[in-house]
């Protein structure tokens, strides 16, 4: 009983992890003003159906209905860390100027001069990956 419990928490804090990201970009774009870069947009399509993937697994308490977040989680990760790269790797910098209309190297944010947008939306994306994976460590263990 308590590791069903367990497991319901745990999938309720994958699905608040998505809901807060998606805010999160939402709350750049929509209240600050910042014009998503392409790689932006990439990140918001593979976050943005988190919310509902995992709402509907909450749910139905049951992590299996999931697969697609952990696959969308783990592109979202190869993204958010290209995308890192591209804004702080000087050899990469120059790939991030022909990006779309928004340049994809542009920093709107530099907390603690490490912590971007991408940053972010890669620590979302690692936090909900490694949930799902230990989710589903527990119920193969059932």
């Amino acid at each position: 009983m308590g590791n069903s419990k367990s497991n319901e928490t745990l999938l309720m804090l994958i699905w608040g992890q998505a809901f807060i990201a998606m805010l999160g970009s939402l709350f750049y774009s929509e209240i600050m003003g910042y014009v998503p870069c392409e790689l932006c947009w990439y990140q918001r399509i593979l976050m943005y159906p988190l919310v509902i993937i995992y709402g509907v697994a909450a749910i139905k308490k049951d992590i299996r209905v999931a697969l697609p977040g952990l696959i969308l989680s783990g592109i979202g990760v190869c993204v958010s860390i290209y995308h890192y790269l591209v804004q702080k790797l000087p050899a990469l910098e120059d790939a991030g100027n022909s990006c779309g209309l928004v340049p994809c190297n542009a920093e709107y944010v530099n907390y603690f001069g490490f912590i971007t947008i991408p940053f972010m939306a890669g620590v979302a994306f690692i936090v909900i990956f490694v949930l799902h994976i230990i989710l589903m460590k527990q119920q193969g263990g059932n």
